[in-house]
């Protein structure tokens, strides 16, 4: 599928170097016996494995620096895009001049690489850190240091892991509920039908605007976080005055007011569906994004841990 393609990049390129390097650390470890018949981090295959875990994760973290410096795209089309990021299917020609692509696609970075391949490059990566500071460790642990930068590192990869599980996964919920829309088209469009609600609200009765001026003024999209995390409200204004007007509408038998509640009412439930389709497309982005809130703090987190961990190393050299 063509929302897999960062993992397939350039025919698995970097799973096969991962799965060589996974080999040949694994074939060393059982072949050499350090003196005392253990492999563990205090002997020269176990500082060898140290170094090049240490390696892995400076380069794993510079993935994440160099991401957040690539510049956007200002055009607005393209930076709605960004929403379904490695959803682009094969590689595609490089562009001359000063007009990169976005990140998620095979846009360059200045001074090597594409965001594709290196996010390939971040994923499989990870999965040869797990490998290299387990063996480093020589499966021997406590309450210390070295144990909580172990328990760092699995943790920031297992939020990675769900990173990978989001970015495969969500890009294309995104797309089939939003379509050739955007969030910014769906608020223009949820504005445009409030407008004609009110008009067509101005022959009813009193009651009847006053529902129409809740669903307008009070139907909110997004808001903090945990209710981005939600795609639906227990309390929608727009669904209660639906709810209210089929009530009243009964009441209504007079002159042209029926009808009017017809296409009032018809009028609302075309907003009520893009309300849902605008929350649920705030919804997806929020829980694609949500992995980073844990992930990059516990990043940093553990290149604290790694630094008291080799300062502890040298001190009691």
């Amino acid at each position: 599928m063509q929302y897999l393609n960062f993992l397939e990049y350039r025919n698995y390129r970097y799973l096969k170097w991962a799965g060589v390097l996974v080999g040949f650390f694994l074939l060393a470890y059982w072949a050499i016996r350090p003196f005392g018949g253990t492999s563990y981090g205090g002997t020269w295959f176990g500082y060898l494995l140290g170094s090049v875990s240490l390696v892995m994760v400076l380069l794993l973290a510079w993935y994440g620096v160099r991401r957040r410096r690539t510049p956007m795209v200002p055009d607005r089309r393209r930076a709605d895009r960004r929403r379904m990021m490695l959803t682009v299917g094969a590689d595609q020609p490089k562009r001359r001049g000063k007009d990169r692509r976005l990140p998620g696609t095979d846009g360059s970075w200045r001074n090597g690489g594409t965001l594709r391949g290196w996010l390939s490059a971040h994923v499989y990566l990870g999965a040869v850190l797990l490998v290299t500071v387990s063996l480093h460790s020589g499966f021997r642990f406590g309450w210390n240091i070295h144990t909580l930068a172990y328990l760092l590192v699995l943790v920031v990869l297992v939020s990675g892991i769900y990173g990978v599980f989001a970015y495969v996964r969500y890009p294309r919920l995104i797309t089939e509920n939003i379509g050739g829309d955007t969030l910014h088209s769906l608020q223009l469009r949820i504005s445009e039908l409030d407008e004609m609600a009110r008009i067509r609200a101005l022959g009813l009765p009193d009651k009847v605007n006053a529902l129409v001026s809740m669903a307008r003024t009070e139907t909110r999209l997004g808001g903090n976080f945990f209710q981005q995390l939600s795609a639906t409200r227990h309390y929608c204004p727009t669904a209660v005055a639906l709810r209210e007007l089929q009530l009243l509408g009964q009441e209504l038998v007079s002159g042209d007011q029926p009808q009017l509640m017809r296409d009032l009412h018809f009028v609302l439930l075309q907003k009520q569906q893009l309300v849902r389709k605008a929350r649920n497309d705030i919804y997806l982005n929020a829980r694609m994004r949500s992995w980073l809130y844990l992930h990059t703090p516990l990043s940093v987190a553990l290149l604290a841990a790694i630094v008291a961990h080799v300062m502890t190393i040298f001190m009691y050299w």
